[in-house]
C-alpha cells in the first residue's frame, strides 16, 4: 500500500495523459474534431516531449539551457536521413520509423555528451550561453551541408549539391538549406502520446531513482552532495544526456510529421529553444505534469485565438503574464513547497523500504 500511495503522484500524470489520447480520439471518431485541430496533435506531442526533457535539465539538474532545439534538430535529421536511405530497403513504415527513433535518440544523446563534458564545467549565464551557441552552430552546419547518396556510396560537400559527383541513379538526400525533401509521413497521434508515456516513464523514474536523487542533491547544494561523494561530473552529465536523447525523440516525431524537414530558425533556432523554455517556466520548474499542462495550453491558445486576429497576441502575452503572477503568488509557492516536501518525505521512505 506505501508503495501504491508513493506512485500515485504519478499515476494521476500518466492517467491525465491517456484520458487527453481517448477524449481526442472520441471526438475524432464522431466527426467534432476541425482538421485545424487534428494538425496539432503531432506537434502537441512534440512540444509536450521537449518541455518534458528541459525540464529534467532546468528543473532537477537546475542548470539553464537555451540549446534544446539543437538536439531536436539532431534528432530529426538523424531520423529523417535515415528513413530515407531505407525507404527502399525497409518496407514497414513502422519498424522503420522505430528504428529512426532509436537512432535519433542514440544520436542526439552522444552530441549531449560531446557538448556536456565542457559546457557542464559552467554555471549559470556562463552554461546558457553556450548552449545557445551550440544551437545555432548545428542549425548553421545543416544549412551548408549536402549529402547524396548513389551506386558507390555517401558523397557530401559544403558547396553545393553539382559538387557531390553523384551518378545518375543517385539522388541528393540532404539539399544544403533547402533539407530533406520526402520524409516519410510516419507519425501519427497515437505514436506520439506512446512516446510521451515513455518520456514520462523514464524521466519520472530518474527522479525516483537513486541517481535521480543524486542530481537533485547536487542542484540544492553541490558542495555538500561532493563532500558526501557524489560523484558530479557523472550525474550531471547522466542527467544532460538523457534529456538531450529524449529531445531527439521530439526531434523524430517532428521530422516524420512533414513532408520538407529544413533547419530554419523558425524550427529549430533560438525562439524554439526559449518557447520551450518558457512551458516549463510557467508549468513551474521541476513540475513535470505542469510542463504538460503548459505546453498543451500554449500550443492550442493560439490557433484558438486565430479569429481574433488583430488581438491573438495580445491575448496570447496577457495569459502568460497572468501564468506568471499566479505561480508566483504566495498561495501558489505554498503550495508547491508543501508538495515538494510530502514527495521527499515519500521519496525517502521508499528508499528505506528498498534498502
Amino acid at each position: 500500500m506505501k508503495k501504491l500511495n508513493i506512485n500515485k503522484d504519478y499515476l494521476i500524470t500518466y492517467g491525465m495523459v491517456v484520458a487527453f489520447y481517448i477524449i481526442m480520439q472520441i471526438l475524432q471518431g464522431t466527426g467534432n474534431l476541425s482538421s485545424l485541430f487534428k494538425g496539432l496533435l503531432v506537434p502537441l506531442c512534440v512540444y509536450t516531449i521537449m518541455a518534458v526533457s528541459l525540464n529534467l535539465t532546468v528543473g532537477i539538474l537546475g542548470e539553464l539551457s537555451l540549446g534544446h532545439a539543437g538536439f531536436m534538430c539532431v534528432g530529426a535529421f538523424s531520423s529523417a536521413f535515415f528513413s530515407m536511405c531505407m525507404k527502399d530497403v525497409i518496407s514497414s513504415s513502422l519498424l522503420r520509423f522505430v528504428i529512426a527513433i532509436i537512432i535519433s535518440a542514440i544520436v542526439a544523446a552522444f552530441f549531449g555528451i560531446i557538448i556536456g563534458i565542457p559546457v557542464l564545467r559552467l554555471k549559470g549565464d556562463y552554461l546558457a550561453i553556450v548552449t545557445l551557441a551550440f544551437g545555432e552552430i548545428i542549425k548553421n552546419v545543416i544549412n551548408i551541408l549536402y549529402v547524396g547518396k548513389d551506386g558507390n556510396g555517401l558523397h557530401i560537400s559544403t558547396k553545393d549539391s553539382i559538387s557531390l559527383g553523384l551518378a545518375e541513379d543517385g539522388k541528393v538526400i540532404i539539399n544544403g538549406a533547402q533539407g530533406i525533401t520526402g520524409t516519410p509521413n510516419d507519425s501519427t497521434f497515437t505514436i506520439g502520446i506512446i512516446l510521451l508515456l515513455v518520456t514520462l516513464f523514464i524521466v519520472l523514474n530518474f527522479m525516483n531513482s537513486r541517481s535521480g536523487r543524486a542530481v537533485m542533491a547536487i542542484r540544492d547544494n553541490r558542495i555538500a552532495a561532493e563532500s558526501v561523494g557524489i560523484n558530479i561530473s557523472k550525474y550531471k552529465l547522466m542527467a544532460f544526456a538523457i534529456s538531450a536523447s529524449l529531445a531527439g525523440v521530439a526531434g523524430a516525431l517532428y521530422a516524420h510529421n512533414l513532408s520538407t524537414l529544413n533547419a530554419m530558425p523558425k524550427n529549430f533556432g533560438y525562439n524554439m529553444s526559449i518557447m520551450i523554455l518558457v512551458y516549463v517556466v510557467l508549468g513551474g520548474i521541476g513540475n513535470i505534469r505542469g510542463s504538460i499542462i503548459a505546453a498543451t495550453v500554449l500550443t492550442v491558445l493560439p490557433e484558438l485565438l486565430r479569429g481574433f486576429s488583430d488581438y491573438r497576441m495580445l491575448i496570447y502575452a496577457i495569459v502568460l503574464i497572468a501564468m506568471m503572477l499566479f505561480n508566483a503568488s504566495p498561495k501558489a509557492v505554498e503550495w508547491k513547497e508543501k508538495h515538494s516536501i510530502k514527495r521527499m518525505i515519500a521519496s525517502k521512505k521508499q528508499a528505506k523500504e528498498v534498502e
